[in-house]
């Protein structure tokens, strides 16, 4: 769940203050990954010539700090100013790594920020994503050689097995490579990990490798403008000297506003920047020596303005308001002559329809949007389709079967259970479709085919846009599949033109009303609302049918940010337990939109409201006669769409009623308590 970022300039004079802001920039980008501590590495000045060094380069100057990133930009600008340091020393090549912390290991504290060092003079640092499940054992290993730990932290073993290994090549007379150290070091780790390495014996150099966690590589041509295109050669990342930047980032977010040249390192791969050139060698346990591989790198298709706040507040807010357009752009192109068309399918369509079944699996908000599409994809298929929160599924080593379809959804496709999950399948033989909204990510990359969301840039830890984006992937997968059958033709007709009203483009296609935009003119309305529950201590909210998935994702939202306890029901269970809290002090929402399951939510109410509950009811418009509700009942009204896309529309206001909840209770909206936006550890 951390986030890793570096920096590295080869014959682009630029002063240390510059590299400071990149990498301090970049862990901004990157907070949303975790944020209870940081920290970074950069050069110090060269020792007088004639001085006794350690080493061949310049001593490292380490900053590490307890909290969210601005507290580390005021220790180290106070801590630049203690020491003295030159802010503005200009370096035609200079070398910086940083690290934002989601603690797995130690408590937030200085000592368990990363840089992880190797010991005094600081010989080799290491930021690491992930967790080394073996740290154990090479903690015990390095204490009998003579280290001794100053941290918590499980990857405080990797610089020190790295100086381990160095000293042992040192001693022997040996001459070895900064490669040839982080092989080394790679053969001894278990688990998963992103580590960028940085040692002052290697001075100018990065080196970065990876296993299961996700790390780009970014290069800027400095001296030409138009680099796009040279970059697509698979020999131009090996050429030096002309001026480059190089940015190693957990995420594409970061690297965007300084280029759009990137890499996505694949597993084992060792990445070794040195004199201006990139050296890709692929990892090999059970080898002696790696194999060089040739890549060309991609051009990234996001604009910074994807990055920031613009006029909103928090991101949340931000991407809950962007959801006409994030519809729009899930949907472009694949709507068709009232069909729909999925590149990432079509060649395993054939496959699909012959599934015993289909496996939805997912973890949180994505579990949530895979049910709220289990009932639309059972009827327009005919395939039974069971759910599997991925955790769960490698708990019970459930049953999957060479029939079967194994549908992952995952927002970043960086979701360490998912994941997991994805290689169980496989193993088994299973057709594996990923559906992420992350290009280039580990999910994509490892399924047999899939659909991306193209939501766009989600940083709010708490997902919304994706949510959305996710559920009418789904349903065009499903009208997808279902398109050979003629029985079902009314009803995909129906739904496709649902489809298309739910976003805002003008004429996009037949000038149809564009609900997603109606229903966020409810916003002043979930305010108010927000304000009466502001100091509710629960809150209980009932769906069923296609609206159970509504239920669980809307409670999801209210605990993730506004630190409520809350749950998510299905209202069929009201009477066999839950019921006994209802009361007229606990607030309880029931989602009442017109579909199959109407006139059972409607007993519901009666009974809800026979208890003295304190009710909130969502309908649909001109339908606060028939859920008769009384006098003490709050009404949310929304559009009505398609029964199986209501989902989408009834989302909306939960998710602003959290947001405005969080903010009104004075609670962070964007980096709520203990959690992170990718979950990369299990």
């Amino acid at each position: 769940m951390c986030g890793i970022f570096a920096y590295l300039n080869y014959c682009a004079p630029r002063d240390r203050r510059y590299v400071l802001e990149v990498l301090l920039n970049g862990l901004r980008r990157l907070e949303y990954r975790g944020y209870d501590s940081s920290g970074i590495a950069l050069d110090a000045d060269l020792p007088p010539p004639g001085s006794a060094a350690a080493y061949a380069g310049a001593p490292p100057l380490v900053f590490r700090q307890e909290g969210k990133i601005d507290n580390l930009v005021r220790s180290v600008y106070s801590e630049v100013d203690e020491k003295g340091v030159n802010l503005d020393a200009t370096f035609s090549v200079h070398a910086g790594i940083a690290h934002t912390r989601w603690a797995t290991h130690g408590v937030p504290a200085p000592k368990n920020s990363h840089p992880q060092s190797s010991g005094t003079g600081d010989e080799f640092l290491v930021v690491h994503n992930g967790i080394i499940t073996n740290y154990e054992i090479l903690k015990e290993t390095l204490i009998r050689h003579g280290f001794t730990f100053e941290s918590d932290t499980d990857t405080e073993v990797i610089p020190k097995l790295a100086k381990f290994v160095f000293d042992q090549a040192c001693d022997g007379e040996g001459d070895m490579t900064f490669s040839q150290v982080v092989m080394e070091v790679m053969r001894q780790l278990e688990g998963a990990y992103a580590l960028i390495f940085k040692s002052p014996h290697y001075p100018n150099e990065l080196i970065a490798c990876k296993r299961g966690s996700t790390l780009i590589l970014g290069v800027n041509e400095v001296s030409d403008q138009n680099s796009a295109k040279s970059f697509q050669n698979v020999k131009s990342l090996t050429t030096n000297g002309s001026p480059r930047e190089f940015f190693f980032s957990s995420d594409l977010c970061a690297i965007v506003e300084h280029t759009k040249n990137y890499l996505a390192i694949e597993d084992n791969e060792i990445i070794h920047i040195k004199d201006g050139s990139v050296s890709i060698l692929k990892f090999d346990k059970e080898k002696e020596k790696p194999a060089s591989v040739q890549r060309a790198l991609s051009v990234l298709e996001m604009e910074v303005e994807q990055i920031k706040k613009g006029s909103y507040d928090h991101f949340m807010q931000k991407e809950i308001h962007e959801q006409p357009h994030s519809l729009t752009t899930t949907m472009r192109g694949r709507l068709k002559d009232s069909g729909v068309v999925l590149g990432g399918l079509k060649e395993h369509l054939k496959t699909l329809r012959r599934s015993r079944r289909v496996i939805f699996i997912g973890c949180g908000t994505s579990y949530n949007a895979a049910l709220a599409a289990r009932p639309f994809v059972e009827e327009l298929t005919g395939i039974p389709v069971t759910m599997e929160v991925a955790s769960d599924l490698l708990d019970r080593q459930g049953p999957i079967y060479r029939e079967d379809t194994a549908v992952f959804v995952s927002q970043s496709g960086e979701t360490a259970d998912t994941l997991l999950a994805l290689e169980y399948a496989l193993e088994k033989g299973a057709l594996c479709v990923g559906v992420t909204n992350t290009v280039g990510s580990t999910l994509s990359r490892k399924t047999h085919c899939g659909i991306h969301i193209n939501a766009g840039c989600e940083i709010g830890v708490a997902s919304t846009k994706a949510y959305t984006s996710q559920i009418v992937v789904m349903a065009m997968i499903a009208l997808a599949i279902g398109s050979d059958q003629l029985s079902t033709q009314p009803r995909r007709e129906s739904i496709i033109t649902g489809l298309s009203s739910l976003p805002s483009t003008t004429n996009w296609i037949n000038n149809l009303p564009c609900h997603v935009s109606e229903v966020l003119k409810l916003d002043a309305e979930m305010k108010e609302l927000a304000s009466s529950l502001i100091d509710s201590e629960s809150l209980l909210v009932f769906g069923r049918g296609y609206n159970y998935a509504t239920a669980l994702e809307g409670a999801l939202k209210v605990k993730e940010v506004a630190l409520m306890h809350s749950e998510g029901m299905l209202a069929g269970e009201m009477k066999h337990g839950p019921l006994a809290l209802v009361d007229e002090n606990l607030p309880i929402i029931v989602i009442a939109t017109r579909d199959s399951c109407f006139s059972k939510q409607k007993s519901v109410i009666q009974q809800l409201l026979s208890r003295k509950g304190r009710l909130i009811i969502m309908c649909s418009e001109g339908d606060i006669s028939a859920v008769g509700p009384s006098a003490s009942c709050r009404v949310i009204q929304v559009p009505e769409v398609a029964d199986c896309l209501q989902p989408v529309i009834n989302i909306i206001p939960l998710q602003l009623l959290a947001y405005h909840l969080t903010v009104l209770r004075g609670f962070d909206v964007d980096q709520p308590r203990n959690l992170a936006k990718s979950v990369t550890t299990q």
